[in-house]
């Protein structure tokens, strides 16, 4: 029945545009955001190979995040030592705080690493 849905609301997502976007053919791809919109995680994820993704991780944040590598590092090996399967399946990847003076970073580096691996943000500022 699930199966039915995603294509039946696929194919409803393809009524809805202008005639002249409508494809004739639905592909993998389309399904992949109809499954990531009703899972409300990002499109992209859906199709992200996780080993692909761990393997860069701490070479994509230390390109976009500068003077951090000591803290990239520490938390770019506790998500993969996370992902590597030595957790229980319900619990969340981790929980990190961030702590320092304004302005090094904590808030872009949370953004950038919540981006790599696909997944929402939740941020609690504590500063109140």
């Amino acid at each position: 029945d699930k199966a039915i849905d995603v294509i039946d609301e696929t194919g409803a997502a393809q009524m809805l545009l202008p005639v002249s976007r409508r494809r004739k053919l639905i592909t993998e791809k389309e399904i992949e955001v109809t499954i990531a919109t009703m899972a409300r995680i990002p499109a992209k994820t859906v199709s992200k190979d996780d080993e692909m993704v761990l393997a860069n991780l701490e070479q994509e944040l230390r390109s976009v995040v500068y003077g951090q590598d000591d803290a990239i590092e520490a938390l770019s090996t506790a998500i993969k030592l996370a992902r590597a399967g030595l957790r229980e399946p319900n619990k969340p990847i981790g929980s990190y705080v961030f702590s320092g003076p304004t302005g090094v970073g904590k808030t872009e580096v949370a953004k950038q690493l919540a981006s790599s691996l696909g997944v929402e943000l939740q941020r609690f500022d504590m500063s109140e």
